[in-house]
């Protein structure tokens, strides 16, 4: 399907920014922002299979 079809009240989550190698300052941050970027990860992939459990047959729409 496509985006037309999608519910605006309830729009599918939306994947983090990956940063770039040369975004780290390579001080050993606690967290790393690639830390930061695993943990949003992790959250929007459960937040994607919530989406899709609610709306099946429906496809992400790409960024």
């Amino acid at each position: 399907m496509t985006e037309a079809h999608l519910d605006p009240a309830d729009p599918p989550p939306q994947p983090p920014y990956e940063p770039a190698l040369e975004e780290c300052c390579g001080n050993g941050c606690d967290p790393c922002i690639f830390d930061t970027y695993a943990q949003a990860l992790q959250n929007y992939r459960t937040e994607l299979k919530a989406w899709q459990s609610r709306h099946p047959g429906i496809d992400v729409p790409s960024r």
